[in-house]
């Protein structure tokens, strides 16, 4: 019963981890200096679409885990719960934003970095609750595992590449704040994990599969 009870506070954690995470994202966007890709991706179809970014996310991130799923990759909830909620998290905090549009530079590459601080700390109580990592770090993962001679920095910025393309080719936005994001946003994470002593390769994920057993296992 307490493994049970553990499961769906992780359950409660992974919602309120991706509510901060997707507040950061929403401020990278409001920033309005150009956006990390997948994010330019989802703006991108949202633009020859009847979707709106966060629909647009959310059919993106569940492409994704299908991808994974093929690629027979761990999937957990927390990749599904995932998939499903970032986008249209960062949609409703789009919708609530009172604020005119940025059109400072200097202001939009500060609120950025106040987002990837946001992102860092969301990521944090999400992957506490030890049910996987989203579907686009599946992805990442299972690719590395079919290039075992490319490092997987290498992996992760060639999938960066086609994405922003394919999201540029569709008129997502880009700019500084691209370059920032590719870079930036990794360095302020390992900042952020530094003074928090957070050391995301010492959890121990469960799968779908290993989760549902605690769920069921009789009292």
């Amino acid at each position: 019963m307490r493994n049970r009870n553990a499961v769906i506070l992780g359950w409660v954690r992974i919602v309120m981890g991706l509510l901060v995470f997707s507040f950061g994202v929403h401020l990278t966007i409001f920033a309005n200096i150009g956006l990390a890709p997948w994010d330019c991706l989802g703006m991108g179809i949202a633009k020859h679409t009847p979707f709106n970014y966060g629909i647009s996310m959310t059919c993106v991130a569940v492409t994704v885990l299908l991808i994974d799923i093929l690629l027979k990759e761990k999937i957990g909830f927390g990749t599904i719960i995932d998939a499903f909620l970032t986008g249209n998290f960062v949609q409703a905090f789009t919708y609530l934003n009172p604020l005119p549009e940025n059109t400072n530079m200097f202001i939009g590459i500060a609120v950025m970095l106040v987002g990837f601080v946001f992102m860092a700390l969301g990521m944090w109580i999400y992957m506490l609750a030890e049910q996987c990592c989203g579907p686009r770090d599946a992805l990442l993962v299972g690719l590395g595992k079919r290039l075992p001679k490319v490092p997987i920095g290498v992996v992760e910025v060639m999938l960066w590449a086609v994405v922003l393309l394919a999201g540029f080719l569709l008129g997502g936005p880009v700019g500084i704040g691209t370059l920032i994001s590719t870079f930036g946003a990794g360095l302020v994470m390992q900042f952020v994990y530094n003074i928090i002593r957070f050391e995301p390769r010492k959890l121990k994920h469960r799968g779908v599969t290993e989760t549902a057993k605690v769920l069921l296992e009789k009292k």
